[in-house]
């Protein structure tokens, strides 16, 4: 902020709230992360904030009011985040009088912060893994799988399982995509009985942050699933290896590419190796082939390498990893073949 001559920094996405302050807010809010940076809320937030933020709250019964802190502060050059609302950058927009000389500029300091993790964030996602995880044990999917379970009764049982076992709520929808819907990499529910191969995407949230999971179930006396699952198995393993600090993200994703691409199924990887997680599923830096981040230690990434037959089925594995100087720790311990 200081080399880019920044006075202050607007936020409204609340997971960024959370990571400055400790506040989550459940109605609107807005924090000037400044000197001494202050959050405003709502009066339905107030007490919540006061109870929970490590910083100074003040109730803000209309953002326009932010006119007057930039002027009693003279602040002139104020960062914003790139999905500020348009109806609130309008409200401050048009509060401004010719003479106010402030500015408003779309910056990403806090993504960029965020993608290093303390000691003390990297717990909570190890803690959500292993939630995840355990869960995944106790379901017991093989034994649903004979017993013809659906895809929404097991995604519900691993809601529940997850959250008795100390999660907060999932990371996001869970996948459960079986037969011909596990070719769909984001496949929609639809009640359907489990079927000889079960594609499960999966996360639990603890104490804000998330953990994310891929497991494949196939066939055992299914050539072609085996193919597929063996070259998968073998693009996420050379990933991982590949996977260190001094590394950029793109050279992550195209070792996976490399090995799908080989093996004749390039058209049939139809997304990116991984990406970040944290306080969001999905965060900065993305494993992809236009993302050029250079990995650092203690950044958490997923792999996660996929191919997907349109109209057949689909094979994903993945799990989340520590970045370290010399290579990666995989968090968690779950057997990827089920």
């Amino acid at each position: 902020m200081v080399k880019k001559n920044f006075d202050g920094i607007l936020l409204t996405q609340f997971n960024n709230i959370k990571y400055i302050s400790n506040y989550y807010p459940t109605s609107s809010a807005i924090c000037l992360f400044k000197e001494n940076p202050v959050i405003y809320t709502t009066a339905m937030d107030k007490e919540l904030a006061d109870e929970t933020s490590l910083i100074e709250v003040k109730e803000l019964k209309s953002i326009s009011d932010l006119k007057k802190v930039f002027k009693e502060e003279s602040l002139k050059k104020i960062a914003i985040e790139g999905n500020l609302p348009i109806s609130y950058y309008k409200k401050l927009e048009g509060s401004k009088s010719k003479n106010e000389k402030w500015e408003l500029a779309i910056e990403n300091f806090l993504e960029k912060e965020r993608m290093i993790k303390s000691p003390n964030e990297i717990e909570k996602i190890r803690n959500a893994t292993n939630i995840a995880h355990k869960s995944f044990e106790e379901l017991v999917i093989r034994e649903k799988q004979e017993k013809r379970f659906t895809d929404w009764e097991i995604a519900y049982e691993l809601g529940y399982l997850m959250r008795n076992n100390g999660a907060s709520e999932e990371s996001f929808e869970t996948i459960v995509a079986t037969d011909k819907n596990s070719s769909l990499p984001h496949a929609p529910m639809g009640n359907k009985k489990l079927g000889n191969i079960i594609l499960m995407d999966w996360g639990a949230k603890y104490n804000g942050y998330c953990s994310d999971t891929s497991r494949t179930m196939i066939e055992d006396n299914d050539k072609k699933q085996k193919e597929i699952f063996d070259i998968v198995f073998e693009a996420y393993k050379k990933s991982i290896k590949g996977t260190k600090s001094g590394v950029k993200t793109c050279e992550i994703d195209n070792i996976a590419r490399s090995v799908i691409s080989g093996y004749g199924y390039k058209d049939k990887f139809i997304h990116s190796t991984g990406h970040s997680l944290g306080l969001n599923i999905h965060e900065t830096p993305s494993i992809s082939t236009q993302d050029g981040t250079v990995l650092e230690e203690n950044m958490v990434i997923t792999i996660e390498p996929g191919i997907y037959l349109e109209g057949e089925f689909g094979v994903r594995i993945e799990d989340t990893v520590i970045v370290g100087k010399n290579g990666v720790e995989v968090i968690g311990k779950l057997p990827h073949e089920i």
